[in-house]
This record gives structure tokens, sequence and C-alpha cells, in this order.
């Protein structure tokens, strides 16, 4: 796990790497200002960045947003001396505040938080995996399954649908159908797969492919053909 952090006051960045390393993380990149926090991002895929929001230069919500920008997948955990700014880095996209003095106790519940989320994430056992770990811009959601209408390809990622929002997650097709195929989902396309009980009608197009609605979002996807078959098939079955 990569970890970077960022404080212009180094005795609070000596300890905090010091605490990371009692917690067996080695890898990490430790900077004492936000512009080198930059560059070392634009070199390095961290995992987590552990953020000061109080710097001269520029504030750690604002880093966060420039380090989001080009990792969304980063986890960002705040630190200050000041509870004030807690509505606001959540807003921002951070998964935890921590105040200082920094501890091992609070920097072990990030991190065992964290984690939780990359189990959720990358489970592959449905009875377990309730709920898929997705992103937007700086936002993190937690995205029950069973509020999903649809998953599309998207490049290296998949977006989920839900009546709220979509949101991105870096799985492959496959996994996600793969996660899903205890629950009723079916794959249409080979860049689709739709939920089944949110599905508000269906209609034959060309080629026998199938035009598919749902119910309280206006979106409409479209299967392949040989999609369209299978889906027939897999419709008539649980019809009895």
């Amino acid at each position: 796990m990569k970890v970077l952090i960022v404080d212009d006051e180094k005795l609070a960045l000596s300890r905090l790497k010091r605490i990371l390393n009692e917690e067996g993380i080695s890898n990490i990149t430790a900077c004492n200002n936000p512009i080198d926090a930059i560059k070392e991002s634009t070199k390095t895929k961290f995992d987590i960045a552990f953020l000061d929001i109080s710097m001269p230069t520029m504030s750690g919500l604002e880093l966060a947003n420039t380090i989001l920008e080009m990792n969304s997948n980063i986890f960002i955990v705040f630190q200050t001396a000041f509870d004030k700014y807690a509505f606001e880095a959540y807003q921002t996209g951070g998964l935890d505040y921590l105040l200082k003095p920094i501890s091992n106790e609070s920097v072990k519940k990030s991190l065992e938080k964290i984690q939780k989320f990359i189990n959720n994430s990358n489970c592959s056992n449905i009875q377990s995996a309730k709920n898929i770990l997705a992103k937007r811009g700086a936002k993190i959601y937690m995205i029950n399954i069973e509020d999903i209408y649809y998953i599309k390809a998207d490049l290296d990622e998949v977006i989920i649908r839900t009546k709220q929002t979509d949101a991105y997650v870096r799985r492959k097709m496959q996994d996600m159908q793969e996660l899903l195929k205890e629950k009723n989902f079916f794959r249409i396309h080979r860049s689709i797969i739709v939920n089944v009980d949110k599905i508000r009608s269906m209609k034959s197009i060309e080629q026998s492919k199938l035009e598919i609605s749902f119910i309280d979002i206006d979106d409409i996807v479209t299967s392949s053909k040989d999609g369209a078959k299978e889906f027939r098939e897999y419709i008539e079955q649980r019809a009895f």
C-alpha cells in the first residue's frame, strides 16, 4: 500500500510517519508542502493520502481536489487541530477526519475503515458483499446492490447507475457479472448488465434486439442480438 502524507509541521509529519510504520506501512512518501505533494502524485499512484488541512500555500481541502482529479480512487484522510472543518472535509471526499495530536488508535481506525471499503469493493462472495464502493469525482458512495438499475462498461471502469446518481468502479464487467451472479442481474450485452427487478418494460427492435426501460428513471439500454435471445430464455425459465 502506497501512502502520501502532507503536513507543513515537521514534527506532525514525523509523528504520523512513525505511527504508520508501527501499523506495518513502510511505503510512505512524506511532503511538507502541497506543491511537492502534487509533483509526487504525478509520478506515483498512491492508495491513501493523509492531508493536513491548514497549510500556508494551499489548504488540504484544495490539495485533495487536485489529487482526486489525478487519481479518483485514492482514499483521503484529513488531519487538523481544528474540528470546524469536519463537514467541509467530508464534502470534499474525505473518508476520515483526524484531530491532532494524532494517536495510534485514530490512525488504526482509519486504516481499518479503508480496508473495509476495499474488502467490500473487491469481495467476490455476494452473500457478504451487499454494497459496492464507487466514486464520482471527489465523492465516495457505498451503493447497496439492490439499488443498482444497470451497470455499463466505460474503458477500464464500469458505471453503476442508481436512481440518485451514477458512479464509477475500477473493475471489469466479468468481475461484476461474477459478483452479481446469485442476484437477479443479467448481462444483456458485453458492456451492459441490468437488474431485472428494476425493469419496467421491454420492446423488440431491429435484429431481434431488446430495448429496455426502467422503473423511476428515464434511461433506456439496448441488448445485443445474442444477449436478447439469452435474456428471453432466462425470463422464461424464471417464470416457472
